[in-house]
């Protein structure tokens, strides 16, 4: 057969509305011949009511849900696999591509909240030492469908035994980018699934209620307040660059001068009357590690003109991991020194790990693909990497 008769025969691939902004889809509407407010109707249905079947869209014309049917499609990650814990987490594996896999966590809380930990990439490049994302190595970016595909099914799991459009309620209250992945480093999927999360047609979240963890890609950050004002946390774990070098690797291309300073730009593109913004601090409390008094003195040091609130983050082990978490009693005291010092201070609370949903095990029981715990166990025995606590 001739494949250029082929390919003219052949169906074109639907179009996934999943992924598209606002402006995106009034563009999808306006190229098929229909009104740009079409946009804002469709993507009510899809976000904030779970829909993924055109029918069910009562408000939009019989003869446009039959177009839309025939040249368009809803298509979240699929969902292999689902948990809920006796906590309330609930988290799911979903299927990204032919061999890759991304998990999404939700985490509720007192008051209703409901935060939900979202990835960014299958896999991360970035090696830190403590987290077992990094030990699966990189593999690819994830699209904007797939990101923001992750708060669709989570919204939708509370929805699961309600047929009632009308009384349907966003459910989930925060995003956090903070699951697989470094999400500065796949920026333009990364910022319109935020977009789809702020705005008011889909999940309609403050910008205070959505969060991007990076690790310190400081170019990046400055991009990040050019486009778009979402609370910033930063994944720093270690108080001078030395101990920093060993446990978040990027530290050796942004050092930590570098990273407070694009901290305080940050800060300063979206500050309020009365400077109430605060970049999160994200501390994993390893045993042994950072965890000692002259740890906690230096990051007094280190955060004094960043304005600032701390999370330390009780470590959970994974398969080959090379630490223990610091024991309950010197979390506080680690604490107490900070909160002394004038810092909000809080302590994560573990939820989830019946069902490896914690901090930290994000890809559950992991296969170590790339040997990279092991290695760095091996250099630690040899003498070969030293724990500075200077």
């Amino acid at each position: 057969m001739n494949p250029a008769v082929t390919d003219a025969t052949s169906t074109p691939p639907k179009v996934n509305l999943l992924g598209m902004t606002r402006s995106q889809m009034e563009e999808f509407f306006v190229s098929i011949g229909e009104k740009k407010f079409r946009a804002a109707q469709v993507i009510k249905w899809i976000h904030q009511l779970g829909v993924d079947n055109f029918d069910e869209m009562s408000n939009v014309s019989k003869a446009l849900r039959s177009k839309l049917a025939q040249i368009a499609e809803i298509r979240p990650p699929e969902v292999t696999y689902k948990e809920y814990s006796n906590d309330g987490t609930r988290k799911w594996v979903l299927k990204v591509g032919e061999n890759s896999m991304v998990e999404t966590v939700l985490i509720p809380a007192e008051g209703g909240r409901k935060t939900l930990c979202v990835s960014s990439q299958v896999g991360c490049a970035l090696d830190c030492s403590f987290c077992s994302t990094g030990k699966q190595g990189f593999q690819r970016d994830l699209s904007i469908a797939e990101i923001i595909g992750q708060v669709w099914v989570a919204n939708r799991s509370y929805f699961e035994e309600n047929q009632d459009y009308d009384s349907r309620e966003r459910a989930i209250t925060n995003v956090v980018m903070m699951g697989m992945g470094e999400p500065l480093l796949n920026f333009d999927a990364v910022v319109p699934a935020m977009e789809l999360m702020l705005d008011d047609y889909a999940y309609g979240l403050s910008k205070r209620r959505v969060t991007l963890s990076t690790s310190g890609i400081v170019p990046m950050i400055d991009k990040l307040s050019e486009v778009i004002d979402v609370s910033l946390a930063v994944s720093l774990h270690a108080p001078n660059d030395e101990l920093r070098n060993e446990l978040v690797p990027i530290n050796k291309k942004y050092p930590l001068k570098e990273l407070t300073a694009a901290c305080r730009r940050y800060l300063s593109k979206f500050q309020e009357e009365g400077g109430r913004r605060k970049v999160t601090i994200e501390y994993v409390m390893l045993a042994g590690v950072n965890d000692q008094a002259i740890h906690a003195k230096q990051l007094i040091q280190l955060l004094k003109d960043v304005p600032s609130k701390i999370n330390l983050i009780p470590f959970n082990p994974f398969p080959q991991a090379p630490y223990g978490c610091t024991p309950r009693s010197e979390i506080l005291a680690f604490q107490r020194t900070l909160t002394e010092a004038g810092y909000i201070c809080t302590i994560r609370t573990t939820r989830g790990d019946d069902i490896d949903a914690a901090c930290g095990q994000l890809v559950g029981k992991v296969q170590d693909r790339t040997r990279r715990a092991e290695r760095w166990q091996q250099k630690l025995k040899a003498g070969e990497i030293v724990r500075s606590v200077q």
